[in-house]
């Protein structure tokens, strides 16, 4: 289970975010809703451990997390199965079938910097699949993405659910996943645009 308590999220040391709290087991899916600007991106930055949070606690450890944000996180000297093999390296994992998975197979041996945005994305998402991780925090995944490759990302994601996995994930589309659950991050603007008063760490419980 992974449980968010009361958690308040910082964007610099502006508090956009306070309140926030829920609950998700294995197989949950949950859709992060709101306008440009409401703090889905701060708040899967929070959960991710790359922000630290004003106050409240969440239960999840470093290791179970893998965050993917805007960028793609691709080494563009190397090729796609240079970049699979290094965040193998990296997480310390031996996934096969990754390549297939992604539709990466016939850009196996291209240097990334050759690749379209949309093949670059592919290529970032496929880190998920590389690193083993039980909880997916997803920040607008699908961009660049074409309509068959959105609906292949989109049976891959409920793939990891089924098996067990848990995805947090910020997108203004509507996924194909009827049973993912949906929080409106917008129900938990600050109500003050007031800066953080001491040390966010020292506040917090992370």
């Amino acid at each position: 289970m992974f449980t968010v308590t009361n958690l308040a999220c910082l964007r610099g040391q502006r508090r956009v975010l306070s309140g926030v709290s829920f609950s998700l087991e294995s197989g949950d899916c949950l859709i992060l809703r709101g306008p440009n600007g409401a703090g889905k991106t701060t708040l899967l930055r929070t959960l991710a451990g790359l922000s630290p949070a004003a106050e409240g606690t969440l239960s999840s450890k470093a290791d179970d997390v893998v965050y993917t944000g805007h960028l793609d996180a691709v080494k563009p000297q190397l090729t796609v199965v240079e970049n699979l093999s290094f965040w193998q390296g990296i997480y310390n994992t031996a996934q096969s079938g990754t390549l297939e998975r992604f539709d990466l197979a016939d850009l196996a041996d291209r240097p990334a910097a050759t690749l379209s945005a949309g093949q670059k994305r592919r290529l970032g998402l496929a880190r998920l699949h590389i690193s083993g991780r039980k909880i997916w925090l997803l920040d607008e995944p699908t961009t660049a993405l074409d309509i068959g490759h959105v609906a292949r990302f989109t049976e891959i994601l409920q793939a990891h659910c089924t098996d067990g996995g848990i995805a947090i994930v910020s997108t203004h589309l509507d996924l194909a996943l009827p049973h993912a659950k949906t929080l409106n991050v917008a129900d938990f603007t600050a109500s003050t645009d007031t800066t953080a008063s001491a040390d966010p760490f020292l506040q917090g419980s992370y």
